[in-house]
């Protein structure tokens, strides 16, 4: 599902399972083992993707439905939250290592991609990048997180213009609003991002991890009440409903808006 390699203090994450890096049970586990065996000691962990198609689509829809299918109706809840308390220890542990985090997104950046790249202290975007929150055609909200940590990096015109229209944003438009520092060519991100990460290795890592600290404080309370409202939403009918039709859809990318 994933991939990675280290040198010099620097970390390399691809995310590699097709048809779009979908965020699963089985994704979910490898970036926990992943986190749990990372050196706090290295400087830049820079996560990207292998696939042509982008960075990722979202969350795994397809087995969700079939999990939620495959349970009593009034297990819907608890497996839900089951899962989202897991990703979202996964997604807080990404955005607040002592590592200076750097993605590298190109293609698809929706729905749980997008709120994963959020973990990142730094984006990079080849410019074929599109970013969006298409959730409410599903009936819930962004349930990774993705809120709040956008609301830490753009103003709320935005997020707003996101969240309730479902459109998605290129990468122009979204280093304009101050959501990604670099726009490059295709394929040129990786090179992007280990130019920054040899300049980020030439700083004391004490300032570093400090400097990190300091300026981006994890939204808890924000988390946990986008967490609460999304399990209330997803137990609803709507969602498995909306989950039915994408299953069922003969669109090659039915995740578009």
């Amino acid at each position: 599902m994933i991939d990675w390699t280290y040198s010099e203090g620097v970390y390399e994450l691809t995310l590699a399972t097709p048809p779009c890096n979908e965020i699963g049970t089985t994704m979910l586990a490898d970036l926990r083992r992943f986190l749990d065996q990372i050196d706090r000691d290295a400087h830049t962990l820079i996560l990207r993707s292998g696939l042509r198609q982008g960075f990722c689509a979202g969350a795994d829809l397809r087995e969700l439905y079939r999990g939620l299918c495959d349970a009593p109706k009034e297990q819907h809840g608890p497996q839900i939250r089951q899962f989202i308390d897991a990703i979202h220890g996964v997604m807080d542990d990404l955005d607040t290592l002592p590592l200076t985090t750097v993605g590298v997104v190109h293609g698809v950046c929706f729905g749980g991609g997008f709120e994963l790249a959020l973990t990142c202290d730094v984006l990079i975007a080849e410019k074929t990048a599109r970013f969006c929150f298409p959730e409410l055609r599903l009936g819930i909200i962004p349930g990774f997180g993705g809120i709040p940590r956008l609301r830490r990096d753009v103003g709320n015109g935005l997020i707003r213009d996101l969240l309730l229209s479902g459109r998605s944003i290129n990468a122009k438009k979204a280093q304009a609003a101050g959501l990604v520092s670099q726009v490059v060519a295709g394929g040129e991100g990786i090179t992007a991002a280990r130019a920054l990460a040899a300049q980020t290795a030439k700083f004391d890592p004490t300032a570093r991890k400090a400097a990190k600290a300091f300026i981006k404080k994890l939204p808890a309370d924000e988390l946990l009440a986008e967490r609460e409202l999304f399990v209330r939403l997803a137990e609803g009918p709507a969602l498995m409903a909306a989950l039915k039709r994408f299953v069922e859809s003969t669109d090659l990318r039915p995740y578009l808006p």
